[in-house]
Order: C-alpha cells, then sequence, then structure tokens
C-alpha cells in the first residue's frame, strides 16, 4: 500500500470518514481538503448494485454536464467529404481517415476522443487494438459512431462524459475541478447520477445505488448520501 503524505493525512482530521454528507457539503470538503499546487479533477465514485458478468447489467453511455470538466477535449474525427467540412466547422481539432490511422500506428496519440461516421468504422476498426485497451474507439453507445459529427463534436467541446461500469460495477466519472463552485461541481454530480438513475437494468435486483464518493486527484474519498444524489 502506497504511503499516504503528510498533506493527505492532515485532510483525513478535516471530516468524519463514517458520515455520508450531503451533496454540496461533500463537494465543499473536496475543495477544503485540496492542498495540491495545481487545480485538481474532482471526480465521483458510483458503487452500483449490478452484476457486470451479464451483458444486460452492463452500463455504458454518455452525458454532456452542464458546466463542463473544467478540460479541454482534443476531439479528431474520422470523415470525409461534407461530414468532414461539417466536423472542421463543429470545431474538431482532427479530421480526415487514412492519414491518421497511419499516424495512429506509427504511435500518435495528440488527442482525447475519436468521432468517426459509420461508413468509416471499417477503416477505423484495424485500430481496435491500439484505440481499445485505451477506451478511444469510438462507440454507438456512446454517441461517438454517427452521422451527426456536428452535434457529437460541438457535445464533447461543451462537457460530455462517457462513463462506463468497470468489473466490479462501479463508475468513475469527472464533474469538474477543485477551482469550480460546489454549487456547479452539484449540478454535474446530479446531471451523472439521473442519468444512471434512469439507465437502471430492469434485471438488477436489490439496492442499485449502495455507495457514492466524491475526491480531488490526489484527495481522500468523502462518502455521500445515496439518498440525495438525484435530482428526484
Amino acid at each position: 500500500m502506497a504511503k499516504k503524505s503528510k498533506n493527505y493525512k492532515e485532510a483525513l482530521k478535516l471530516f468524519d470518514r463514517s458520515v455520508a454528507y450531503e451533496v454540496n457539503e461533500a463537494l465543499e470538503l473536496v475543495k477544503k481538503v485540496s492542498t495540491a499546487k495545481f487545480d485538481e479533477t474532482v471526480e465521483v465514485a458510483f458503487r452500483l448494485g449490478v452484476d457486470p458478468k451479464k451483458a444486460d447489467q452492463q452500463l455504458r453511455g454518455a452525458v454532456v454536464l452542464p458546466h463542463g470538466t473544467g478540460k479541454v477535449q482534443r476531439v479528431l474525427v474520422f470523415a470525409k467529404g461534407e461530414k468532414a467540412k461539417e466536423a472542421e466547422a463543429a470545431g474538431a481539432d482532427y479530421v480526415g481517415d487514412e492519414e491518421y490511422i497511419n499516424k495512429i500506428q506509427q504511435g500518435w496519440f495528440e488527442f482525447d476522443v475519436v468521432v468517426a461516421t459509420p461508413d468509416m468504422m471499417g477503416l477505423v476498426g484495424r485500430l481496435g487494438r491500439v484505440l481499445g485497451p485505451k477506451g478511444l474507439m469510438p462507440n454507438p453507445k456512446t454517441g461517438t459512431v454517427t452521422f451527426e459529427v456536428d452535434r457529437a463534436v460541438k457535445e464533447i467541446k461543451a462537457g460530455k462524459i462517457e462513463y462506463r461500469t468497470d468489473k466490479s460495477g462501479n463508475i468513475h466519472a469527472p464533474i469538474g475541478k477543485v477551482s469550480f463552485d460546489a454549487e456547479k461541481l452539484a449540478e454535474n454530480l446530479t446531471t451523472l447520477a439521473d442519468v444512471l438513475i434512469k439507465a437502471k437494468p430492469a434485471s438488477a435486483k436489490g439496492t442499485y445505488i449502495r455507495n457514492v464518493s466524491v475526491s480531488s486527484t490526489m484527495g481522500p474519498g468523502i462518502r455521500v448520501n445515496t439518498l440525495k444524489v438525484g435530482s428526484k
């Protein structure tokens, strides 16, 4: 186990680890215990009552956070003709086809999200072994395989994030920066929670949202009252 820093240990003294705080209070604490010299990312972790081994209980999708994540995403779009022009006009950082396939195969990864039109997936599929492990492969479930490239690019630039259950049924996602107001962080968290609640698999039994915690990049996790994470 990694040795905890002095600042981390001091941060633990500022809240009660046995208490599940209200959303805004938990996020205020995340800001308070942040001691890094950079603007840390604030993340939320949901432990869900699902069995990821069952295909119908694997959650994957995307959501546009109302206040973004505080990070400017670099978008690569695989498209041609009018769709390529549409992607460029929407603000995509890179647009093309074969040339970017070759660059990626040679080790180029100066991008954060990949979007592709459906007719380009045969070409992009050649990158499956490279993009897949990095979580960068375009997928219809996250809206990154689409002919609506204008909308896709604009949503990503506006703060769209992807979510996916891991093998333990957890979902981790960024909801902003420590420099954000707690209210904006709370709205982002609530937006994601509402999407996850709506996406609850019909076959999932028992308590669905079992645990929620928030933390900054270098800070400790702070428990959130699971009954108050949604807007309803």
